[in-house]
């Protein structure tokens, strides 16, 4: 697997790891004390956070819905409080416009057209560790075409 990684970017050089074009945002709860602030003799204590929002991108709507189901059942399955999912009604559209041929007859031309939809779902009361282990688990589940945003903006 490590050798594949090493392989991809030189064949590839426009490849990007999921994690790059994916957003989540994880908003700490402000009323707990960091682990720093506590004496030696107790243990570190998980970092609470009151909210986690997920954004997900992808080429199917029908696709980015069941992955949504898939997302919110496990989270009830872990205990986590599940808050509003929500989709835009429009998908986000880029247009390229090319010649037919590159060398001649610039009046012919064919226009290409790429749909990004959006979903959104927002998870309340989540612990540390409770959050290491959902995002870990929904993103080794994502099925093609769809990505995440890093919630902590670490660009992995």
């Amino acid at each position: 697997m490590q050798n594949l990684r090493n392989v991809l970017p030189i064949i590839y050089p426009n490849l990007r790891n999921i994690r790059q074009l994916s957003s989540f945002h994880a908003a700490p709860n402000p009323e707990h004390k960091d682990a720093d602030t506590l004496p030696t003799g107790q243990p570190e204590l998980d970092k609470l956070y009151s909210k986690l929002e997920i954004e997900l991108r992808g080429v199917d709507p029908t696709v980015l819905k069941s992955y949504s189901w898939f997302a919110t059942t496990a989270a009830e399955h872990m205990g986590i409080e599940v808050g509003e999912c929500w989709a835009l009604k429009k998908a986000h559209h880029d247009r390229m416009t090319l010649l037919r041929c590159v060398h001649i007859f610039k009046k012919h031309r064919v226009q290409y057209e790429m749909r990004t939809y959006f979903r959104y779902m927002n998870f309340h009361k989540l612990t540390g560790s409770t959050l290491d282990t959902f995002l870990e688990y929904i993103e080794r589940n994502i099925p093609e075409g769809v990505a995440l945003k890093d919630p902590f903006g670490n660009g992995e």
